[in-house]
């Protein structure tokens, strides 16, 4: 892996040499002379961040609560895209918005606008003798544009290549795919990713997405029932297996799960639309019983 001296970050991603020591005493990276693609991808990510006035130290939080709720997941930074929600950071990932020091999925209307964005000058120091981690790195910063989806997909297959059960890169594939409707190969990508990594919730959660939107209600509902067990705190699969058990008629199962969705989520839209449904169960629940009566 081809290694950059401090005095190279410096000049390719424009920063002070006090800016980094700040930002490594802050434990956002890691101390050091000599830096990896990787490093520089963080680096810079953290540069355009704290250029929007977010706190190192709010940075720092919300890093370790995103590597708590996505399994596997070791850099957010580099494994998803970022953008900042006043002085939040929000990360997208497998087509999500998440805030994850609350754990919130949040509506994303102003990416376009706020968008960290990778630098071209990061791109250009891409070689094809890369290691699977900076593939899949370069990957990631092609996702965050519309106009390189294509490019996106030859980075991650290009890890699958280096490393082919990398569970990450497929879940990506699979998203891109799915974004694009194309529901065949999305289930392809989501069950390798299954298949690389038995625990991985998310593609358990996005397998069930593809399950729903071709008719399988009952196989979605088992792949989100797996999400669940292996995450009892993941919010969306609550919310989706709730949606999916009222589609095949089970109000009292859904209930359960819009319980646990409210509970993990107080403010957000869907929020407010797991209590209409709470409260529309409960009432018909209540006539039914008053009828038998």
């Amino acid at each position: 892996m081809q290694r950059y001296h401090r005095a190279d970050v410096l000049r390719i991603l424009h920063i002070t040499a006090q800016q980094l020591v700040q930002w490594q005493k802050a434990g956002l990276i890691a101390a050091g002379e000599t830096f990896s693609f990787f490093d520089l991808i963080q680096i810079q990510k953290i540069r355009d961040l704290r250029a929007k006035r977010v706190r190192a130290a709010v940075i720092r939080e919300s890093l370790e609560a995103m590597q708590k709720q996505v399994a596997g997941m070791e850099n957010p930074l580099v494994e998803a895209s970022s953008f900042t929600s006043g002085s939040r950071v929000v990360f997208r990932h497998a087509g999500h918005a998440v805030e994850p020091t609350s754990g919130q999925f949040v509506m994303d209307f102003e990416i376009p606008r706020q968008r960290v964005m990778s630098s071209s000058k990061v791109r250009l120091i891409v070689d094809p003798a890369q290691t699977a981690t900076e593939w899949f790195a370069r990957g990631v910063a092609l996702e965050e544009d519309p106009a390189s989806q294509n490019e996106a997909i030859a980075a991650y297959q290009k890890v699958l290549e280096i490393q082919g059960t990398h569970a990450p890169a497929h879940i990506n594939l699979g998203t891109i795919h799915y974004n694009a409707r194309d529901f065949r190969l999305a289930e392809k990508h989501y069950r390798l990713a299954i298949e690389a990594d038995s625990r991985y919730a998310l593609a358990y959660f996005d397998l069930g997405n593809v399950l729903d939107e071709t008719g399988r209600i009952l196989d979605a509902i088992e792949a989100y029932k797996t999400a669940i067990l292996l995450a009892p705190t993941y919010a969306d699969a609550h919310y989706n297996l709730a949606l999916a058990y009222e589609k095949n008629r089970q109000q009292r199962k859904a209930l359960k799960h819009w319980r646990a969705y409210v509970k993990l989520d107080q403010q957000s839209p869907w929020s407010t639309h797991a209590r209409g449904q709470l409260k529309k169960i409960i009432a018909a629940d209540s006539l039914k019983i008053v009828f038998r009566r």
